[in-house]
């Protein structure tokens, strides 16, 4: 018994479904992980790619040097600095928060790159009828070039909405009782790892499919023109 579940180990069937309503527990942490870590990957990442996009070089190279460094150390030792080292400094979050902070944190920099990328594709006529406009640099930012930049950026950022769901497992080395750390503690308990494991697999599959049938339907309904602005 696991959370309150008894598991029926007399056949691989039953097994199968005593075992299914654990694992959509994981499953629904597993979602709240992805969608919150992308939350924070979206909103970081445009800070980033704002200030990568500056015109002082003092505000763009620390920028760029913090996109790299996170890009370039890995997710698990960013994981386990934000758990064990920042309670050092009086910092304790909990275990899913800090997870999923930690998934927001490493994705901000490969979307701040995709941010980049959208924007300096948006036509230089684009700017310059916003300064004959006298508009002020944020309002041309938020109002003329992000709304034409995001239509071309979607299928990136969805291929990085199903990498950031397929890292969550990475939480378990915190303790974070996602999907797959739950599969992993049944076939601990029943030393049957095979049919977890494989449940696991196909559920995995199956989101990955619906998410990246959703970015297919958003992508072709999103007008390539720029998004309007009331």
């Amino acid at each position: 018994m696991l959370f309150g579940y008894e598991w029926d180990t007399s056949g691989s069937l039953a097994f199968a479904i005593s075992i299914l309503p654990i694992l959509l527990w994981g499953l629904v942490v597993t979602i709240q992980a992805t969608i919150l870590g992308f939350l924070v990957a979206m909103v970081l990442g445009l800070i980033l790619a704002a200030l990568k996009a500056a015109p002082t070089r003092l505000v763009r190279w620390p920028a760029f040097a913090v996109t790299e460094f996170i890009r370039d150390t890995p997710l698990l030792i960013q994981l386990f600095f934000l758990f064990y080292v920042l309670p050092e400094f009086g910092i304790v979050l909990p275990a899913f928060l800090t997870g999923a902070l930690a998934l927001g944190i490493q994705y901000s920099a490969y979307l701040s790159e995709v941010y980049r990328a959208g924007i300096e594709a948006v036509a230089p006529g684009q700017h310059e009828a916003a300064r004959a406009l006298n508009l002020p640099a944020r309002r041309t930012f938020t109002h003329v070039v992000l709304p034409q930049a995001i239509p071309r950026i979607v299928p990136a950022m969805g291929n990085y909405l199903v990498s950031i769901m397929k890292d969550v497992p990475i939480l378990s080395a915190v303790t974070v009782l996602e999907m797959l750390n739950v599969a992993r503690i049944i076939g601990d308990r029943t030393f049957n790892y095979f049919i977890p494991l494989t449940m696991v697999g196909a559920i995995y599959l199956i989101l990955t499919l619906i998410a990246a049938s959703g970015v297919k339907r958003l992508d072709r309904a999103l007008p390539k023109r720029g998004l309007p602005l009331r």
